[in-house]
């Protein structure tokens, strides 16, 4: 019997990381797109917000010893 290589677990700041992530590429895309600056403005907003919730769960992640990596 061989052995199975060990799988990396998935945690569930490490599947936040990603959806972060992508929420603010997405948020940042409306904004390139947007006609008045002042969606422009919330978009943006929106985007910073992401993104200092995917820094939470990369710091996290990286407090578990993952090192930031998931299989997400």
């Amino acid at each position: 019997m061989t052995p199975r290589p060990r799988l990396r677990r998935i945690t569930l700041d490490g599947q936040l990381l990603g959806y972060w992530e992508r929420e603010a590429a997405r948020l940042e895309a409306l904004a390139a797109a947007t006609r008045f600056v002042w969606q422009r403005r919330r978009y943006l907003r929106k985007a910073e917000t992401a993104r200092s919730k995917a820094e939470l769960s990369r710091r996290r992640e990286a407090a578990r010893g993952d090192g930031g990596r998931s299989e997400t």
